[in-house]
């Protein structure tokens, strides 16, 4: 048993600042004069002062004194303070007493400085000695350096705090464990229970070092020979834990609680370790099987190329190396290629970036870098009689693509500028960009820009996200598979912009000749030359598209087609593929040219024909499952066969005999449809057409009927579906002179209702609607304005005249003619201006069967673009002022009183 340590009753003490020096500890600690600190290893912070600490009390005294080890810590770290020293205040006669005080303050002078630096000492510490010394002297500087091993012996409690000249004494009391109290705790099975298991714990970390340092062996002879309590404090020293545990550790002077908290770090420590090792092994397990399938794979490519069965199919690297090479990419391109063909060679197929350097490689190979379709002699006959054969119509569209067939046929590279066809649905702008790709001889790729907002859809994606793609215009070309196609920009008006960026904005540099030459995809991220490519886009209306990107295309706009045009593309385009749709032919059904014109007037009112070919579908197919439930029971009698059919039987007298071929087998659908002709096809009549599609939608008497009463007229509007029929209907009531508007109004179409009333009431007494010229007409009535079809919303300039007339029919009691439409706008002095749409409101009012229409007279020159079949069946009117409008609007003209003639 080791005797209790005698310690002097007063240490000169060193300053540890957030660190602590247990018992058994060693640590070695550097002392320069000139700077007055000290470099401590294992990062420790040694207070000023401590050369003459060094000097005086362990240096100049042969016995290599002993001196005392006490942690500090910073004044922000500290919860409690105890008396505060102040250098030269404390001397060995000066009594503090700071016992049973958590800790300590005090100041010292640092650096010469006036400024104090209070640090809070804590109240215990260990008493050290020194295990090497050494002095060394700097020249020519005489700078003197102390290099100093100490070693923690044991604990001691801190009486009173002083100052000694240049450094620190204290007054101290031992804390070491005396042999009576050891022999007393070995009695208690508590304390042996806890010794038995910080032993256990020990062992156990020792063999795990031992697996990783041969010294592990030194450390079990320590278990046997040194004392239980100190075996605690040597553990826990060498482990990095956190300074308050270390303090916890210093304050565990009863040695049960020591035991309990060094087997608690021990275990710790453990775990850590055995977590480590864990983590390890399988890092380690997983290069192992990666390099395991390195090397079988290139022992593999070896022993195939000694027997000569070397398939480059398998090879997919060496594959796709010569798909890059046949690729005809770009000098400088191929460069960039070769540098990620390198890095892909380079990666395993297990590494997260390798599938995303495959499919971009690819992409390169895959992308018609030269490639391009051989334009033909360019034959503008043939592309006449081609455009003719595929489009009803549209002779002026028609001529403008003949005209940039025959520029490209005198100039094959030269840039011609990109068409945009702008229309209604269905009046065939997709297949007009069709046309010109067959014309041309080259492929056609169309890309549909519709709810597109995200700029990445033009540009790509950068490959640095996770999913990134190219773009649809590489998408398309690499689809299509040439550099040179006629590609289609779909719906290009209706594109949007959010905080993912401007398509319209990324679309200027793909249709500027100047630009799309080194059209830059952000996913391809080298550039790609567009120059070859030849755009078409299609938009509905142009409002939407930026002005900016208007100006990149030459606009070409397709009007509504008139009932004689839909009839013939009906007879000759409709009629035909909606029969081969439904696997019919006109054997099984017909349908007449009064039945197709009953169709487009009483179930279709557009512009164009896609509503046309879907009811004429709807007859195709009542036809087909007529077709379909006949009963083919045959029955075999040599080489005669018996049909059976409701049809047939409904069309065949009694005992009529129906004789068959026979029908070998393997023949095709068409032909076996051919056998099961009937005697005569079905015939669509009125009948048929009120069975299949339902009773009319539309009448011809439906104008008369909504004009019938004063306050209602009739005007013509423009809409992405063409032009259209808008009644305007006004009532008064009683109230007090408000005007009140509904139908889903925009603010410009609201502006001209104010402008219409306030003209109405400026010339109420010349268009005789008050007794007296300063009489009120809107006194004691409101008036209400509504457009129909509230679900629509409605805005625009040109119904001006049409609420002036519907006001005057009001207030005047006389009735609108039923069969006059009107557009335009007014000014307050009554004059008409000139509106847009033209040839579409005109082909409205023809479809909607009105046979009089009042223009703006300044919108003379539209109505060249208007078809002279349709001119012939309508009377133009042409209108200056707003009293032209109310003598043609009205039956027999309006009564004006004579002093309102101007």
């Amino acid at each position: 048993m080791v005797e209790a340590m005698e310690l002097p009753n007063r240490l000169g003490i060193l300053a540890f600042k957030n660190k602590v020096l247990l018992p058994g500890a060693i640590i070695r600690i550097r002392c320069t004069s000139l700077t007055r600190t000290c470099f401590l290893f294992l990062s420790v912070f040694v207070s000023s002062f401590s050369v003459k600490l060094v000097e005086q009390e362990l240096w100049q005294r042969e016995e290599k004194g002993l001196i005392g080890i006490v942690p500090v810590r910073d004044a922000v770290d500290s919860e409690s303070a105890g008396p505060v020293l102040y250098p030269g205040a404390g001397t060995d006669s000066d009594e503090h007493n700071p016992k049973n005080q958590p800790g300590f303050s005090g100041s010292a002078k640092a650096g010469g400085k006036s400024q104090q630096e209070t640090v809070h000492w804590h109240y215990r510490g260990v008493a050290a000695r020194a295990l090497h010394l050494s002095r060394g002297v700097e020249k020519p500087s005489g700078r003197v350096t102390y290099t100093v091993v100490l070693e923690g012996l044991c604990r001691f409690s801190v009486l009173e705090l002083n100052t000694r000249g240049t450094y620190y004494t204290a007054k101290i009391s031992s804390l070491d464990i005396t042999k009576s109290v050891m022999e007393q705790a070995e009695q208690e099975p508590d304390f042996v229970a806890l010794a038995r298991q910080f032993k256990i714990t020990a062992m156990e970390l020792i063999s795990v070092l031992e697996q990783k340092q041969k010294a592990a062996g030194r450390t079990k002879v320590l278990l046997e020979t040194v004392p239980i309590h100190k075996l605690a404090d040597i553990f826990v020293a060498s482990f990095e834990i956190s300074f308050e545990e270390q303090l916890a550790m210093l304050d565990s002077v009863d040695l049960k609680v020591r035991l309990s908290k060094a087997t608690e770090l021990v275990e710790r420590h453990l775990q850590t370790i055995r977590v480590a090792e864990k983590i390890t092994q399988k890092v380690e397990g997983q290069l192992s099987k990666s390099q395991r399938e390195f090397l079988l794979r290139q022992q593999m490519r070896a022993i195939k190329e000694e027997l000569g069965d070397n398939d480059d199919d398998e090879d997919d690297i060496a594959a796709l190396e010569r798909k890059m090479q046949n690729a005809g990419m770009p000098s400088d391109i191929w460069k960039h290629a070769q540098r990620e063909l390198r890095r892909l060679k380079k990666m395993q197929p297990q590494q997260p970036g390798y599938h995303s350097s495959r499919i971009y490689l690819e992409l390169l190979a895959d992308l018609p870098w030269k490639k391009a379709t051989e334009e033909h002699t360019l034959d503008l006959r043939a592309a006449k009689e081609r455009l003719d054969l595929d489009h009803y119509g549209l002779v002026k569209v028609k001529q403008r693509i003949i005209e940039y067939l025959a520029v490209r046929k005198l100039k094959p590279d030269a840039r011609g500028p990109v068409l945009c066809f702008v229309g209604p649905p269905g009046v065939g702008k997709t297949s007009l960009a069709t046309s010109i790709a067959t014309a041309l001889g080259r492929k056609f790729v169309r890309i549909s820009l519709g709810g597109v907002k995200d700029e990445a859809d033009i540009r790509g994606h950068r490959r640095t996200y996770i999913g990134s793609m190219p773009g649809r215009l590489i998408e398309g070309i690499k689809r299509v598979g040439v550099s040179n196609p006629v590609m289609l920009l779909d719906e290009i008006d209706k594109t949007g912009s959010d905080v993912r960026g401007d398509p319209a904005a990324a679309l200027l540099e793909v249709l500027d000749p100047e630009q799309n030459r080194t059209f830059n995809d952000h996913y391809l991220n080298v550039p790609y030359d567009l120059s070859n490519v030849i755009f078409v886009a299609t938009a509905n209306k142009m409002q939407p598209i930026p002005p900016p990107l208007r100006d990149r295309m030459e606009v070409i706009e397709l009007p509504g087609y008139t009932p004689e045009e839909k009839l013939n593309i009906a007879m000759q385009h409709l009629i035909p593929r909606v029969l081969d749709q439904h696997g019919l032919s006109s054997a099984f059904l017909q349908i007449p040219e009064d039945m197709v014109k009953l169709v487009i007037h009483r179930y279709t009112r557009e512009a164009g024909v896609r509503d046309l070919e879907r009811n004429l579908s709807a007859l195709a197919r009542a036809a087909a499952v007529k077709v379909a439930e006949q009963d083919n029971a045959t029955s075999v009698s040599k080489d005669i066969h018996h049909l059976s059919s409701p049809v047939l039987e409904s069309r065949l007298g009694d005992g009529a005999e129906v004789e068959m071929e026979v029908i070998p087998m393997g023949v095709n659908n068409q032909d076996f449809s051919n056998a099961l002709r009937v005697t005569s096809p079905l015939n669509v009549d009125e009948t048929m057409l009120e069975n299949v599609l339902g009773p009319p939608r539309y009448d011809d008497r439906e104008t008369a009927e909504r004009v019938a009463n004063p306050g209602v007229s009739v005007g013509l509007v423009w809409t992405v579906h063409g032009g259209e029929v808008q009644y305007v209907e006004a009532t008064t009531m009683g109230g007090k002179g408000t005007l009140r508007l509904t139908g889903q109004l925009g603010s410009v179409i609201k502006e001209s209702a104010q402008i219409a009333l306030t003209w109405v009431r400026s010339r109420a007494s010349d268009l005789k609607l008050v007794a007296a010229a300063d009489a009120n007409i809107m006194k004691g009535r409101d008036i209400h304005i509504h457009f129909p079809a509230g679900a629509i919303p409605k805005d625009g300039p040109s119904a001006g005249v049409t609420l002036v007339t519907a006001l005057v029919s009001l207030l005047s009691q006389k009735r609108v003619r039923a069969d006059t439409a009107m557009t335009g706008e007014i000014t307050l002095r009554g004059l008409v201006l000139p509106v847009g749409g033209i040839k579409d409101k005109v082909l409205a009012a023809h479809r909607y069967g009105i046979k009089r229409v009042i223009l703006p007279h300044r919108n003379v020159k539209d109505l060249a673009e208007v078809p002279a079949a349709v001119l012939s069946t309508l009377e133009i009117i042409f209108a200056k002022r707003v009293e032209d409008v109310l003598d043609e609007a009205f039956e027999g003209g309006y009564p004006w009183r004579l002093q309102a003639m101007l």
